[in-house]
This record gives C-alpha cells, sequence and structure tokens, in this order.
C-alpha cells in the first residue's frame, strides 16, 4: 500500500501528470483504449481491472453485477437500484452524473471558465453557425456548471429535471486530459475536444444545455435518443434530430470512461447551497436552484 500510495503521489506531480497524459498520441492511444476495452478475455478483464485499482480508488462495491466480460462492462456499469436518490423539488435542478464540481458561475458577454484566468466563449464551445445564431443570448446572465467525472467513477449520465431533447450535434475533436492540471495550461481545452451538444428543454420551457465532452481514452458516448454510437470513426452527420422525452432522473446515456459535463442554464437558477469549485456530488443532488 505504500509503494501504491509513493507511485500514486509521484504521478499527480504536475509536469509528470501533463506529459504521460497530454504530450502522447492521443487520438492512437484512445482508439486502443476502445479497442481493448472491449476484449472479452477473462484474463484481460481481470488483469486490467487490477490495474485500474491500483492506480485509482476504483469501488464497484455499488455496481448492479459483480462479474463483466469485458473491461467496457466494468466502464459503463449499472448501480443497484435505490443508491442514486433524486431532489424531487420542482424548483431544483439536479447534477446529470457523480462528479466534481469545477469552474462554475456566471455567463457575462458570452463568456464562462474551464479554470480560473483560462476563460472560453460559448460561441467557441458550440462551433456551428446554427447554435451560435441561437444559444449565446439565450443564455446570457445565466449560470454555467463543470462536471468532472474520474475514471473510477459512475459514468452514466442522467436528466436533471423533466425535460425535452430535441437535437444532438456532435462535433468531432481531439482527446486532451480534461483534469484540473491541463485546464490550466491549455487554452480553450473544452473548444478543441470532441463533444456533443445536446439542447433540451424543461417542461416549462426554459431551455438548457448539456454538454459531454470528451477526454483521453474516452471518446466515445451514448445516447439512448441516439441509435449510433458517437466516436472518433463516427462519419454520419453532425446534426442529428431527435425526440425525446424524460423524467427527472431518467438515464440518458453513458461515456465509454470518465470525462466532463458542462450545463448551460438561462437567468434565473444559481449553484445549490454548498456547492463550490472542488465538492464531490452525486447523480440525484441539488445542483442549481431556481431564483
Amino acid at each position: 500500500m505504500k509503494i501504491r500510495n509513493i507511485f500514486q503521489t509521484w504521478l499527480l506531480q504536475e509536469d509528470l501528470n501533463f506529459l504521460l497524459t497530454n504530450r502522447i498520441p492521443r487520438i492512437t492511444l484512445t482508439r486502443f483504449m476502445g479497442w481493448w476495452s472491449q476484449r472479452r478475455n477473462p484474463w484481460i478483464v481481470m488483469g486490467s481491472i487490477a490495474v485500474w485499482r491500483w492506480f485509482s480508488d476504483l469501488d464497484l462495491t455499488e455496481s448492479k453485477q459483480q462479474k463483466f466480460t469485458s473491461l467496457h462492462e466494468c466502464f459503463t456499469r449499472e448501480l443497484r437500484p435505490g443508491l442514486r436518490p433524486i431532489d424531487p423539488r420542482p424548483d431544483v435542478i439536479s447534477s446529470p452524473c457523480d462528479c466534481i464540481l469545477g469552474a462554475c458561475g456566471d455567463i457575462h458577454d458570452g463568456m464562462v471558465f474551464q479554470a480560473k484566468g483560462f476563460p472560453y466563449t460559448i460561441n467557441s464551445l458550440l462551433s456551428s453557425p446554427g447554435l451560435i445564431q441561437r444559444w449565446p443570448h439565450l443564455l446570457e446572465g445565466g449560470t454555467f456548471v463543470t462536471m468532472r467525472l474520474t475514471s473510477s467513477m459512475y459514468h452514466r449520465f442522467h436528466a436533471p429535471c423533466d425535460a425535452h431533447m430535441n437535437h444532438v450535434t456532435y462535433i468531432s475533436g481531439d482527446t486532451w486530459n480534461v483534469n484540473p492540471i491541463a485546464l490550466t495550461r491549455i487554452k480553450e481545452l473544452f473548444c478543441k475536444n470532441e463533444r456533443a451538444i445536446l439542447q433540451m428543454q424543461t417542461t416549462t420551457g426554459v431551455p438548457f444545455l448539456i454538454v459531454p465532452v470528451a477526454a483521453v481514452l474516452v471518446a466515445s458516448m451514448r445516447f439512448h435518443a441516439v441509435d449510433v454510437l458517437l466516436n472518433l470513426r463516427y462519419k454520419g452527420p453532425n446534426d442529428i434530430p431527435c425526440n425525446a422525452d424524460y423524467s427527472k432522473g431518467q438515464e440518458m446515456g453513458w461515456f465509454e470512461h470518465g470525462s466532463t459535463i458542462l450545463m448551460f442554464v438561462p437567468r434565473g437558477y444559481s449553484l445549490a447551497e454548498g456547492l463550490e469549485n472542488g465538492k464531490r456530488i452525486q447523480m440525484g443532488q441539488a445542483l442549481l436552484k431556481r431564483l
């Protein structure tokens, strides 16, 4: 255990961590990880999970299943029922995922932050004329929240309120690591990485955006409302109309590993009490509250 702790501390040194997770052939390794995670050899599965446990705080006691035929099954595992109670209050938007809160705050002049001193614009993130024409003015004066999923977390994401999704815009891109170290070194990182823009609306007509962002080893995401796997090999249309209604807490999809989810809501909401950068929360807990 002491050796493991020393090794983990060594890997957390900023320069080394950045080098090992970014100055590598990111896309090639991400594609390899996608292939490796689908291998159904029991020795590969057991060995990979053992290594994963050694490098992280992976805890499978909440998992619905305890035996996995592939590493992918472990990555995308479901939880046992009842472990994530959903905040029932109608004026609360709940967290769509287990996460560590990153940068969050108000949207001013179309600008938000990935980390202190590292701004990016909503226009750059959306990167689509149709989206840019509609969304920045709707979100001006609103609130943004950054939610980081670590590799060992539950990787499925859920509807944060009763809502309707009418469009998915897929944007291919790079696979930079999205950990705090990279976010303080790479400008507009979220605007460079692969991502999907989910256009949502509450049942009371309030528009909001959910933006899952992929990362190194994680460039693949699945949405129940879209019948294709969105990843670096996807060559289909970038704009995918859909017509999906969700009840609060209903599963929407999952990452193939861990990454980041961004949420943007218009004026009228603020962070729930007690939340701040670095806070760890679970899916279903209060995230935003209507003013």
